[in-house]
């Protein structure tokens, strides 16, 4: 296929690029070429802003199809509870409490006492819980306590004084997670992950013991249980499956996939289904590996999920997996425009700056698609990521393969419902500006694409190292998701990427250095609050990378620290040398990866990607107040219907696209709330 032809089919599809961060972070925007009738953007509280996505091509699939998408979405919805109470033990208290008031109350609501009522509430509901999705910390109401109480008592709910108490109390389970070193991270965390009295020495002993020396094939350990001391005073695994904790809502998940199962596409994907269904139903982790291994081999089928305990993230020691649901359509023009750099992984391993010890012989079973998302739930909403790449088990990565998605509906809404954001602001001069606004949308999606595919494909663990990642513990998920930023960031100033037709010149690979330095070093401490340290992991790797190469550049002024008016940029002078420090920051986190280095790897996130100079900051902060679109965005959900004749047969599922974004919780609270309010 000629090289032209392939970048001017590029350009189109690109063009609704929303970013370079894989979890949806859009704090840089792009501009959007015509006007639009869709009503992109249909809320904004607080910090975030709530967008809707469209499903296009939907009417295309056949009714069969249909029905395993609605099935597939029915039992995503379902699991919805798991990660409420995943990610706080009260959680599901709060939101059945906050439900209550707003469908019973009857008295006046205006005024101020409400409205930081209903701001409380949509943030809540946006984080899944009362701690921010991104920057952990926990949202406190900005009503008055006496007036909640009165709020709660006229409609009908209790959240008794514990709870309340939790609620306004700053100092109280204050993080998520809390990955301070400093601190004991299972008891620091409010995560819902271990028991109250449960601490971090006790679990990675528990986990240690479990690990069998030489196995190649290691299982999941941990990633489907709560860990508690039982009455003995040992600890011991509460196992997320039917008939254990979580069980009432994992019933109703089993149900809708048995449905999906009756309507798959091919044997194949039954087949996955199935071994989805008996994890479910057994919890049994070698079950979980099968399921894994057959869902990478099954690449034929047009409609596909991503379902089950997969982000490690919610746990500061990176074993337990936060429920999430996405399902998706693939989108076949895009997924063959992008295939070469599927069919190049071989050429890009060969030729990474890694240790030939830590390089793969063989790169084997990647499979890339651009996909557009039908529905999302758990960890992957409201907020979503724009990329991903699964599964996680190393040892299945390397023997059998990975599936990489990019979702385009989501990253396409994020880009229409904005337009330059951060550019004007915290860009160094016009032409920073012009080379983002011309090249931004394709260097973001490219990004994206060898983040997944090649970055999180690549490299190898030496012989002993765990594949768990347990000896690089509250660093671990940073460091992952950094190394594959750097793979991503090595290439994008490759002359190949050019050679195999992906982009059209090393302009892209510009403009994509200008985004992530700008983003890494600046646009994204807007989301801090003042004195905040940085806590989420890409936040963390993405501000490390940038750091460690500022700093290492600067004798040969790679990267230049300008200040103008009182406001402080970042202008790279020398791209060709900062590809170069790319390379070496990659090969050095590569060999911690690989040999499990924990020192090495806590003094590089701990020296360059945690504290944030509060100059700095305050200055971003001030700057960041001309930017009209929120930090965080997320999305209300399609909604599937599904159309009936006189014998009760469905004839069709019709596709809603709802604007209200409380109403879509209250809908969800109404229709999928199977767990009990303390599990």
């Amino acid at each position: 296929m000629k090289k032209a032809l392939i970048a001017l089919l590029l350009l189109p599809l690109f063009a609704a690029c929303g970013g370079n961060d894989e979890h949806g972070a859009n704090d840089q925007g792009a501009d959007t070429a015509a006007a639009d009738s869709f009503q992109w953007e249909v809320d904004q509280f607080g910090d975030a802003r709530v967008l809707r996505y469209q499903v296009p091509g939907w009417e295309q699939l056949s009714l069969q199809q249909k029905k395993l998408a609605y099935y597939l979405t029915m039992a995503g919805l379902s699991g919805r509870d798991i990660m409420w109470d995943q990610n706080y033990r009260h959680n599901l208290k709060v939101r059945r409490a906050l439900e209550a008031v707003l469908r019973n109350y009857k008295g006046e609501r205006s005024g101020d006492q409400w409205a930081a009522f209903e701001l409380y509430a949509k943030e809540v509901f946006f984080s899944n819980g009362i701690h921010h999705h991104y920057g952990m910390e926990k949202f406190i109401p900005g009503c008055r306590r006496s007036w909640l109480d009165s709020l709660l008592t006229a409609s009908g709910a209790s959240l008794g004084k514990e709870v309340v108490d939790v609620l306004f109390d700053p100092a109280f389970d204050a993080k998520k997670v809390n990955l301070d070193p400093t601190k004991d991270l299972v008891l620091s965390s409010a995560v819902n992950f271990y028991g109250e009295d449960v601490n971090q020495k006790e679990v990675e002993a528990f986990y240690a013991a479990m690990e069998v020396k030489g196995d190649t094939t290691p299982l999941s350990y941990g990633i489907n249980s709560k860990v508690v001391r039982g009455a003995d005073g040992k600890l011991q695994e509460k196992v997320w499956k039917v008939g254990g904790m979580y069980g009432p809502a994992l019933e109703q998940m089993v149900m809708w996939l048995e449905k999906a199962q009756g309507v798959a596409e091919n044997p194949q994907q039954a087949r996955v289904l199935g071994l989805l269904i008996e994890f479910y139903r057994t919890g049994d982790l070698r079950t979980w590996d099968k399921f894994n291994i057959e869902w990478v081999k099954d690449s034929a089928s047009t409609v596909d999920l991503i379902q089950g305990f997969v982000e490690v993230y919610n746990d500061p020691l990176g074993k337990k997996g936060s429920y999430e649901s996405c399902v998706e359509v693939i989108d076949p023009v895009a997924t063959k425009n992008m295939r070469a750099i599927q069919e190049n992984a071989q050429w890009f391993e060969d030729h990474s700056p890694l240790m030939d010890q830590h390089k793969k012989e063989k790169v084997v079973g990647i499979t890339y698609r651009f996909i557009n998302t039908v529905g999302e739930a758990g960890d992957a909403a409201p907020s979503t990521p724009i990329g991903v790449n699964l599964p996680n088990a190393d040892w299945i990565r390397r023997s059998v393969g990975s599936k990489s998605v990019s979702l385009g509906n989501i990253s396409d809404a994020y880009d229409k419902s904005g337009g330059k954001g951060s550019l004007e602001v915290f860009c160094h001069d016009p032409e920073e500006v012009e080379l983002a606004v011309k090249h931004g949308a394709l260097a973001g999606k490219l990004h994206t694409a060898l983040h997944e595919v090649i970055g999180h494909a690549s490299g190898q663990l030496e012989p002993g190292v765990s594949g768990t990642d347990i000896t690089l513990k509250n660093y671990a998920s940073t460091l992952e998701e950094g190394r594959a930023d750097l793979v991503a960031l090595y290439y994008m100033m490759d002359p190949h990427m050019v050679e195999i037709g992906v982009m059209p010149s090393l302009e892209v690979g510009k403009a994509e250095y200008d985004s992530y330095i700008r983003n890494g070093l600046l646009v994204q401490l807007r989301r801090l609050k003042p004195g905040a340290d940085i806590e989420e992991a890409h936040m963390r790797n993405r501000h490390w990378v940038s750091a460690w190469c500022f700093e290492k550049g600067m004798k040969d002024g790679v990267i230049v620290k300008v200040e103008r008016n009182g406001e402080t940029y970042y202008d790279i002078r020398d791209y060709d040398k900062l590809r170069e420090l790319f390379g070496e920051l990659l090969r050095e986190v590569q060999r911690i990866k690989s040999q499990g280095d924990y020192e090495a790897g806590k003094a590089l996130v701990e020296t360059y990607g945690v504290k944030v100079d509060p100059a700095l900051h305050a200055q971003v902060l001030e700057r960041a107040k001309k930017i009209k679109t929120a930090p965080y965005a997320g999305f209300i959900q399609p909604r599937l219907v599904p159309v009936m004749d006189a014998k009760g047969e469905i004839t069709d599922i019709r596709i809603e696209y709802p604007t209200d974004f409380l109403g879509q919780m209250l809908e969800y609270g109404e229709k999928f709330s199977f767990l009990p309010d303390e599990n």
